[in-house]
C-alpha cells in the first residue's frame, strides 16, 4: 500500500488565519488543531496533514530576515519528516518571503508552497478555503513516489507561480497575484494541469543545503524625474551600506548628468553592489540598449534583467550574506540561481 504523502502546514500570519467572531465581528487568530472542524473538505485530500504556527504570529507588514529564518529553520528541522510543506502567510510581503526562501534552500528536492487570501477563512465569501486546499493538493501531488513540485511557489486564486517571480498587484481583487515574466507552472480547474517543462530542476545529487546567512544592510532608490543630488547622496552615505536596488525607467534607464553617473561610480569603487531592476511591471533591464543606460553599463552597475524588485532585493540579501568576492559577485548576479530571471537577455 503506498503511504499517504506527510504535508507539514505552517502558520505565519495574516488574513487566511483569521476567523470571524460573528457575535462582536472581531477577527481572532485562526486555531490550526482545530483545522478540520473548519474545514472539512481536507478530509478528502490523500494526505496526512500536521499544522504548526510560528511563536509569535506576525502581520506580514512587519516580516523581516530574522522571521524568514526562523520559517527556513522550522522546515529544516521538519524537511526528512514531510513530503511537503504548505506556508500560510500574509499577502502584503508573501512575494518577499517566498523569493527570500527560495534563495535560502539549495538543492531543493521537495515543494514548499505559500499561500493566503483575502478574506479571512471564516468569512462567508472567503477565497481561504479555495487557497488552502489547493495548496496542499499540490504540494501532496506525486509521480513515481517524488513530488510533481520540488521548488518553491506562491499559490493564489487557482495558479500556482514560481514565488520569485511573483508580484502582489491588487490589494482588493480575489486575483492579488501576477508572475508578469514567467508563465504559471500550474492551473487549477477541474483538475491540477502542471506545466511540467517549466519546472526548476535541483541538482538531487546533491545534498540539501539551507542558507540562513542573510544582508539586510541594503536600500531601494526609486528614480524619478526631478531627483536631486541631495536625495542621491544622502543614501548613498547611509553608514554600513553594502548594497543597493535601483528602480530604473523602461529597459533599465536613467539620468545621464554627470552628477549622478559620478556618485553611483565612487559608491560602486568603494565596494557597493548596485543591482539595476526596472520600474516597469513586465519586460527587463538590457543594460546599453538605450544611450541613458550605457553610462550605467561601463560603471559595473549591475543587471537585475527581468527580476522583480521583491526577488532582487531577497537575492541581494542572500549573496551579500555568503560573502561572495567582488570580482564574482556581479556575474553571479546576473545568472539564474533559482530560476528567478530569464537567461535570454
Amino acid at each position: 500500500m503506498t503511504k499517504k504523502p506527510q504535508i507539514l502546514l505552517i502558520y505565519t500570519g495574516g488574513t487566511i488565519g483569521m476567523v470571524k467572531d460573528f457575535k462582536t465581528g472581531a477577527l481572532r487568530t485562526f486555531n490550526f488543531d482545530k483545522l478540520l472542524n473548519h474545514i472539512p473538505e481536507i478530509n478528502l485530500l490523500n494526505c496526512s496533514i500536521e499544522s504548526i504556527s510560528l511563536k509569535n504570529p506576525i502581520d506580514s507588514s512587519n516580516m523581516n530576515p530574522a522571521t524568514w529564518i526562523s520559517l527556513a529553520e522550522i522546515i529544516e528541522k521538519n524537511y526528512d519528516k514531510f513530503d511537503g510543506f504548505v506556508v500560510l502567510h500574509g499577502s502584503d510581503t508573501m512575494s518577499y518571503t517566498s523569493s527570500a526562501i527560495s534563495f535560502m534552500f539549495e538543492n531543493l528536492s521537495k515543494p514548499i508552497i505559500f499561500t493566503g487570501s483575502q478574506l479571512p477563512i471564516g468569512d462567508l465569501r472567503t477565497d481561504a478555503k479555495e487557497n488552502l486546499i489547493t495548496s496542499i493538493e499540490i504540494a501532496s501531488s506525486q509521480e513515481d513516489g517524488k513530488p510533481i513540485v520540488q521548488e518553491v511557489c506562491l499559490y493564489f486564486e487557482y495558479k500556482l507561480y514560481r514565488a520569485n517571480r511573483t508580484t502582489k498587484v491588487n490589494a482588493e481583487h480575489f486575483e492579488a497575484f501576477t508572475s508578469p515574466n514567467f508563465p504559471p507552472l500550474c492551473e487549477s480547474g477541474v483538475h491540477l494541469k502542471f506545466s511540467k517543462q517549466l519546472f526548476f530542476k535541483s541538482n538531487e545529487s546533491e545534498a540539501l543545503k539551507v542558507r540562513k546567512e542573510l544582508n539586510n544592510n541594503i536600500v531601494i532608490l526609486k528614480i524619478f524625474p526631478g531627483i536631486t543630488r541631495a536625495v542621491v547622496e544622502q543614501i548613498l552615505s547611509i553608514k554600513g551600506l553594502n548594497g543597493m536596488i535601483i528602480e530604473t525607467y523602461g529597459s533599465g534607464n536613467a539620468p545621464t548628468e554627470k552628477w549622478f553617473i559620478n556618485l553611483l561610480k565612487k559608491a560602486i569603487d568603494k565596494g557597493l553592489f548596485i543591482v539595476n531592476v526596472t520600474q516597469c511591471i513586465g519586460g527587463s533591464v538590457i543594460l546599453g540598449h538605450y544611450e541613458t543606460s550605457e553610462e550605467l553599463n561601463k560603471i559595473g552597475i549591475i543587471s537585475g534583467k527581468d527580476i522583480t524588485t521583491e526577488s532582487a532585493l531577497a537575492k541581494l540579501m542572500y549573496m551579500l550574506g555568503q560573502k561572495i568576492p567582488k570580482s564574482e559577485f556581479k556575474s553571479i548576479f546576473e545568472t539564474a540561481l533559482r530560476g528567478e530571471m530569464s537567461l535570454n537577455y
